[in-house]
């Protein structure tokens, strides 16, 4: 568990999480935790939240963002996954499928376009038991350590080829407001109402590094991500009987799904949230909320000039090495 017990020892006894929708920032060849500096990176990923996102982000994130499409309007984070793309059966050529806001959203939250949901919890979703343990909230860089890089962290590899990478990572096919049941598997039949995806993050840091080589053995165990995709516009075009026709921007197995993070909230406004132990998922007021509307506004150049929608021939990359993570 590196230090945990030490890290856990740094917090305030509370019970608290918080649940918060973030509207798309866009989509590119960016992935400047796996891939710091290239520009391109290997694949196209699905990126929300503050605009300061770029090929290499270092220092405090949350210093020079001036937007952030999440609800939560301190929060100048970044969190991305790759990319859902629908590979025609007939004649090969790919479709980027759109994420579709997670339901039911808490409220006031209304309004978000695309994007995904994110958790800070420290236990599986499933249970609401964070009375057994504090939360401690990830460090900016300028309480911490001077001129390095900023916290990041990864969950899951492209080049994985079974479920057992982490737990966290999992598929549900959902059929109207049912999510159906977990899977480690990308879904093998269509799904009525599309393909729900869930990151699970580690949630408890060793107290010292803000990253680590492979991007992940500096944390323990779960801060999660939830995203829709909706592939019921391409149901029509899968053969009965077939192999799923949907992939990852990589083009790799589906147990490659993965997630990255980089911390970007605005000084102690992270821990002022999860130190509100009287409410559970919404922040109580300790942070700033922004109107959907407002949070919609906030977007990226495209940096790497390329399409990554419509039908395309190839999928934007294919062809570089992939850089399993």
């Amino acid at each position: 568990m590196k230090s945990l017990a030490a890290t856990l020892a740094l917090a305030a006894l509370v019970n608290a999480g918080l649940r918060f929708p973030c509207s798309t920032l866009t989509f590119q060849r960016l992935d400047p935790a796996g891939e710091p500096g290239s520009l391109p990176s290997s694949h196209v990923h699905h990126i929300v939240g503050g605009n300061a996102f770029n090929a290499s982000m270092d220092g405090d994130v949350g210093e020079r963002a001036t937007c952030t499409t999440c609800q939560m309007a301190e929060d100048f984070s970044n969190y991305w996954t790759a990319t859902l793309y629908f590979k025609h059966p007939e004649n090969g050529s790919y479709h980027r499928v759109p994420p579709l806001a997670v339901q039911p959203l808490l409220g006031g939250s209304q309004g978000a376009q695309g994007g995904l949901t994110v958790y800070y919890t420290q236990f599986d979703l499933s249970r609401d038991n964070l009375a057994q343990q504090p939360v401690k909230a990830f460090p900016p860089v300028r309480l911490l350590l001077v001129n390095t890089p900023g916290f990041r962290m990864v969950v899951g590899d492209p080049g994985a080829t079974d479920g057992q990478v982490h737990a966290g990572l999992s598929y549900q096919c959902m059929n109207g407001a049912s999510r159906g049941a977990i899977t480690a598997a990308m879904p093998q039949q269509p799904c009525p109402s599309g393909i729900f995806t869930t990151h699970h993050f580690p949630p408890c840091w060793d107290g010292k590094n803000l990253d680590s080589p492979d991007h992940r053995s500096h944390m323990f165990n779960t801060v999660a991500f939830e995203t829709v995709w909706d592939t019921s516009k391409f149901n029509s075009m899968w053969p009965s009987g077939t192999p799923s026709p949907f992939v990852w921007s990589f083009e790799g197995n589906g147990y490659g799904t993965h997630a990255d993070y980089m911390f970007g909230w605005k000084g102690d406004s992270l821990q002022r949230a999860m130190d509100k132990s009287e409410c559970f998922y919404d922040g109580c007021g300790s942070i700033e909320k922004q109107a959907m509307s407002v949070a919609n506004q906030c977007g990226v150049e495209n940096m790497v000039g390329e399409e990554t929608d419509g039908w395309l021939t190839s999928l934007p990359g294919q062809g570089m090495p992939m850089n399993n993570k």
